[in-house]
Parts: structure tokens; C-alpha cells; sequence
């Protein structure tokens, strides 16, 4: 019970952004990470983004470079909200959710890599 409630208080420290506002901070040196599967990455996904799944970013933590910005997607919110909190709860400052995913990237006519 108490892990579950330290998982809620790295809830608060998370932040949600819009995909136009991701692309904003992505155009001004933001990182943005790409936590789904890497055949659902190569099917498509935010142009700029790296991909680190999310059964591996917990191990990979190191590997994520310093940015202004932190910027977690994955293809509707979900699985980029538990990697923020994994994120935060390792004390990786600034660290936002993008709201909408990779599907709501791609539906805002946001440019897509493949």
C-alpha cells in the first residue's frame, strides 16, 4: 500500500501538454521520448523522437540526456503518463506527459518520421 501511494504523489509532479504545445518545446530543444513498442515506433511516431519503451526505460534511465525539457508520448497518453512517473520518481526534473499521443500528433497534422 505505501508504494501505491508514493506512485500517486509522483502524479503531482507530472505535467500535461497539448501535441501543439510538445512541438513548440521540441522546436526549442525539448526531448521528447517515444515510450511504445518498437514495431508500434516504426510504424510511425512524432518526428524528433527517441524511442525508449516503457518495460525498458526504467533501466535506460541514464541514457536519457539533459534537456530544457522532457517531453513523454506513446499513442493515446497512457503508457506516457506511467513512464512520467517513473521518470519523476527518479527525480528527472521537468518531465511532461503529451496529452493525445502519437495519435493526436498525427491528427493535429503534426510531422511524423517512420
Amino acid at each position: 500500500m505505501t508504494s501505491h501511494t508514493s506512485q500517486h504523489s509522483g502524479t503531482a509532479q507530472v505535467s500535461d501538454v497539448s501535441v501543439t504545445q510538445a512541438a513548440a518545446l521540441l522546436r526549442q530543444g525539448a526531448l521528447l521520448i517515444d515510450v511504445r513498442e518498437p514495431s508500434e515506433f516504426a510504424a510511425g511516431h512524432a518526428q524528433g523522437a527517441l524511442s525508449i519503451p516503457l518495460g525498458q526505460l526504467a533501466s535506460r534511465v541514464a541514457e536519457i540526456p539533459a534537456a530544457q525539457a522532457l517531453l513523454v508520448i506513446c499513442q493515446s497518453g497512457n503508457r506516457s503518463r506511467v513512464a512520467c512517473e517513473l521518470l519523476a520518481g527518479r527525480n528527472v526534473a521537468g518531465v511532461r506527459n503529451v496529452a493525445g499521443g502519437t495519435k493526436g500528433w498525427g491528427a493535429a497534422g503534426l510531422p511524423m518520421g517512420s
